[in-house]
């Protein structure tokens, strides 16, 4: 049964998932992502393989079976393509359980929406929390009472998922009972901004207006392919009737001449800031696909102020780099390399700088002037927005790569004339500033 919300159960073939060879290469990013939380041996496992009709997690009687955080994307149709994050228990003991619980905690961070597992009669003080991290969060919550066939869920616990409008549904995930009934509410509880993602671009540019896109080939640019941001720009003006011509950096002066009319907007490549400024005519609007993500991905009103506060940074300070994709840095790495270089020059000294990479992220951020954060064009909105978050209530600025690099070397007005929200915020902070 599926209670405690108002949402109409609907056939079977609306809530359809299956998995394709287009759908499983669909990125990360594009994923809703759904993430299993409860104790130990709730049945948490049993329901993905239910979900996903395959045996995604090991399941077994011994509690604690599930160590890391078990992922599996499949098509969950008419959302599209999601990813069911199977996580270990949330009451797991030891030092070894400490580590599993953390890594569990860590999925709070990219969950779009919640599911917490519970057995009848065993609802206490960790689902409470769970829900409690949830709301505060704001992240929408299905509760699963699985194994119905043991037992029936506390009257007073009902009452109260229905007080705070949390939808609960009975499951037997080993019988796939009540399993469609949970893919409906997945579908009703999908989050309206994954439904309309923030545009990267198509609201900057009109139908059959040109985009020139910068494009360098280096060594951090992968044999044969286009990186992720500049393929999902690309896409995103085919679909909006844009045009778009993709020119490396040096090509970029003699590719503008070519042309009977000027472009309505370049994008580049942040390393090549300095180049495509100089090479772009002033009248033309330029800025970076970092800055773009930037925008799509988090808030870029925060990012503008966290840029601001590069112009306070003194020599040893502690300065955190925060890249969500895990790498083996080259020679001139951008994260490692460039940008501690640019903003060791700007502020004229040395500074403290540390780099955290993937899902990492420090627990204390007291201690840090500036987090510097990479485009996350791998991760979900979800999981950028909730590290601004945490920097906001540390009280600590973030900025952005792109934006970072556009400010030390002093173009950041250019880079955001095409957001004029962002740019007027940027000359207001600016002048108040500098007037008090």
């Amino acid at each position: 049964m599926v209670a405690g919300a108002a949402f109409p159960v609907r056939g079977g073939s609306q809530a359809i998932l299956f998995s394709s060879d287009s759908m499983r290469n669909a990125p990360k990013s594009f994923r809703l992502h759904i993430g299993l939380f409860g104790r130990r041996n709730a049945g948490k496992s049993s329901l993905l393989n239910a979900m996903t009709r395959q045996q995604v997690s090991i399941v077994s009687e011994v509690a604690g079976t599930t160590t890391d955080p078990v992922e599996k994307p499949m098509e969950l149709l008419p959302i599209g393509p999601v990813l069911f994050i199977d996580t270990a228990g949330i009451d797991d003991v030891g030092a070894l359980g400490e580590e599993r619980v953390k890594r569990t905690r860590q999925v709070f961070d990219r969950t779009d929406v919640g599911i917490v597992v519970a057995v009848a009669g065993q609802w206490g003080q960790f689902e409470e929390r769970m829900l409690e991290e949830f709301h505060s969060r704001q992240i929408p919550v299905i509760v699963v009472f699985n194994k119905a066939d043991l037992g029936r869920p506390d009257a007073g616990g009902i009452a109260g998922l229905k007080a705070a409008k949390i939808p609960w549904i009975e499951t037997v995930a080993t019988e796939g009972r009540g399993v469609l009934e949970l893919r409906e509410a997945l579908i009703q509880a999908a989050p309206e901004e994954f439904i309309n993602t923030p545009p990267i671009v198509a609201d900057l540019v009109r139908a059959r207006e040109l985009v020139v896109l910068v494009v360098p080939i280096d060594k951090e640019a992968p044999k044969g392919r286009l990186i992720q941001p500049q393929v999902q720009t690309i896409r995103e003006l085919l679909d909006n009737d844009a045009y778009s011509m993709v020119v490396k950096e040096r090509e970029l002066r003699d590719a503008l001449a070519r042309l009977n009319r000027p472009p309505a907007l370049v994008v580049t490549d942040s390393q090549a800031f300095l180049k495509v400024s100089a090479d772009t005519p002033p009248d033309v609007k330029m800025t970076s696909f970092s800055i773009l993500f930037a925008r799509q991905k988090g808030d870029l009103s925060q990012f503008v102020q966290g840029a601001l506060a590069i112009e306070n940074l003194k020599p040893g300070d502690r300065v955190l780099i925060a890249e969500a994709c895990s790498h083996h840095p080259i020679g001139e790495d951008i994260g490692r390399v460039k940008i501690p270089r640019w903003l060791k020059q700007y502020v004229g000294g040395d500074l403290a700088i540390n780099t955290t990479p993937g899902h990492d992220f420090p627990d204390d951020l007291a201690d840090y002037r500036l987090v510097v954060h990479c485009g996350a064009c791998m991760w979900n909105r979800r999981e950028v927005l909730t590290r601004m978050l945490r920097c906001r209530q540390a009280g600590v600025p973030i900025c952005n790569y792109g934006m970072t690099i556009a400010y030390t070397l002093g173009i950041f007005d250019r880079a955001l004339e095409p957001f004029p929200d962002a740019l007027e915020l940027y000359r207001r902070l600016r002048s108040a500033a500098r007037s008090g």
